[in-house]
């Protein structure tokens, strides 16, 4: 019997941002409010990480639909071939009241309006690459039904919705946890954020109907804040108690999903890139954990790994661009 998503479309979306585009980081600070806000781990582009992503999409995912690139207008990555991707800026999918915004929540939790897209697609934040090839059937079972990469970390619990020591990140987790609590039971939930994340738009919407003022708030934060839910984290536990994922053996999530934090220990920068392309996992997180001032050293080696790793350009790069 032939797979229900043998023929379904499947496209793939991303979100990126420079802080080095002209004028960005004097809005950013315009409207900042606190340390987490100016947190330069998520917002800097030094190793141009997204380039290489892509680079692992066309080598090892050619059977995606459609490429999504979502961006902060007028911002697109110099290198960047605009023919071979959907390129969409905030306020083409976004309520126009809620920009400009800085707040990854709040645009993740606007990316089912997106003109055009699939009814599954797979988010992909820009710090993520593809090790080996991957199939349609690394996101959806054979049923439709989202896989689920749970890993071993757990999560803040709904007691900790209002710390007000804690990050913005925790801060939205445990929002998000007290709100599954509320209509599913308490339960322990572990992190969800090493696998890029597989997404039905029906069922999607559905979640942000459940909780609508959850879901306004968070888009109408121009920050992460007390208040907001982390949709990345919600919607798979949403499906997981309404019997529409399955979470996959942690066995698998351990061989498939790695993490490698980027720091300014250039030893183990070398160590973790030669650690990652020699298992090459199927889905492999690069954090940016330089701090304030990224090392010379430590950088390089993650670029010159990088280029090693993924050193064919892509269909995504303008010719005369790619090294830009």
């Amino acid at each position: 019997m032939p797979s229900p998503l043998a023929d379904d479309p499947i496209d793939l979306v991303y979100t990126w941002v420079d802080d080095a585009w002209p004028g960005y980081s004097d809005l950013l600070r315009q409207h900042a409010v606190s340390r987490h806000d100016l947190n330069p781990n998520r917002t800097r582009d030094n190793l141009q990480l997204l380039k290489y992503s892509l680079r692992s999409v066309a080598q090892f995912a050619p059977w995606v639909r459609q490429v999504y690139l979502v961006t902060c207008r007028p911002q697109v990555p110099p290198w960047l071939n605009t023919r071979a991707i959907h390129l969409v800026h905030h306020d083409e999918f976004m309520p126009r009241e809620h920009l400009p915004t800085f707040n990854s929540f709040a645009i993740v939790a606007n990316l089912h309006r997106l003109r055009g897209l699939a009814r599954r697609f797979v988010y992909v934040e820009d710090d993520r690459v593809f090790g080996r090839p991957i199939d349609r059937s690394d996101f959806f079972a054979a049923d439709g039904r989202v896989l689920v990469y749970a890993a071993l970390r757990g999560t803040p619990g709904a007691d900790r919705q209002d710390a007000r020591d804690d990050s913005g990140w925790n801060l939205a987790l445990a929002r998000a946890n007290a709100l599954l609590d509320a209509r599913f039971g308490r339960r322990r939930r572990a992190q969800v954020k090493f696998a890029p994340l597989a997404v039905d738009r029906e069922s999607w919407t559905e979640m942000v109907e459940i909780w609508p003022d959850a879901f306004s708030r968070t888009s109408a934060s121009r920050f992460r804040a007390a208040g907001n839910v982390a949709p990345e984290h919600m919607y798979p536990y949403f499906l997981l108690e309404t019997g529409r994922a399955v979470r996959v053996p942690r066995q698998t999530m351990l061989r498939h999903g790695w993490y490698q934090p980027l720091n300014n220990i250039t030893p183990l920068q070398a160590a973790g890139m030669a650690r990652l392309r020699w298992f090459a996992p199927k889905f492999a997180c690069l954090n940016d954990n330089f701090g304030a001032r990224p090392g010379a050293t430590a950088v390089t080696v993650v670029k010159r790994a990088l280029e090693r790793w993924f050193p064919t350009p892509s269909r995504f790069e303008a010719p005369d661009r790619s090294s830009a």
